[in-house]
């Protein structure tokens, strides 16, 4: 799952907080009779920038959403949150799924459904727009959320990255 480029490594004193997405019961049919499933797609977060998302697969929905939690806490990513929203307006996609994000006024709220909504409170994103576009898959969903978050820069990022002061950045 080597999606992103800004992986983060797990410090034992980050508290994580998790959040279930989706359940999926998968059923296989055997000789036997049917055999049932889960798959749960959970995203963790620390509500300050630090994300990632797993998938986890097991005969019982508890042991399904461990397993995701344990996936999640090794794919976190570092994503730039300013003021409460991103910083400038960012379209992505994975899959079918496409998202648009933009950043929202300070008491605008966390305007986004269902997959996307997860991801972004646990970035710790208040106030934001967002548009689902294409594919609801969930999984594509999430992935296309965390891919547009990896890919906004702040200022100072653009500023380090000319090597030009910050007020080269803005006044042109």
């Amino acid at each position: 799952m080597a999606l992103f480029s800004n992986k983060v490594r797990v410090n034992s004193d980050i508290e994580l907080k998790d959040r279930l997405v989706a359940i999926n019961r998968v059923t296989k049919v055997t000789k036997g009779g049917r055999t049932f499933t889960f798959a749960a797609i959970v995203v963790v977060g620390d509500g300050n920038g630090i994300i990632g998302y797993g998938l986890g697969k097991a005969g019982e929905v508890t042991a399904a959403i461990a397993k995701g939690v344990e996936m999640a806490k090794k794919n976190l990513v570092k994503v730039t949150v300013l003021k409460g929203t991103i910083p400038h307006e960012i379209e992505a996609h994975f899959g079918g799924a496409r998202v648009l994000m933009k950043p929202a006024a300070a008491g605008t709220g966390l305007v986004a459904g269902g997959a996307m909504r997860a991801v972004l409170e646990s970035a710790g994103v208040q106030d934001i727009l967002c548009k689902s576009k294409g594919s609801s898959n969930p999984h594509n969903l999430v992935k296309a959320t965390i891919i547009g978050l990896t890919q906004v820069r702040d200022a100072f990022t653009i500023a380090g990255m000319r090597g030009i002061s910050m007020n080269k950045v803005f006044n042109g």
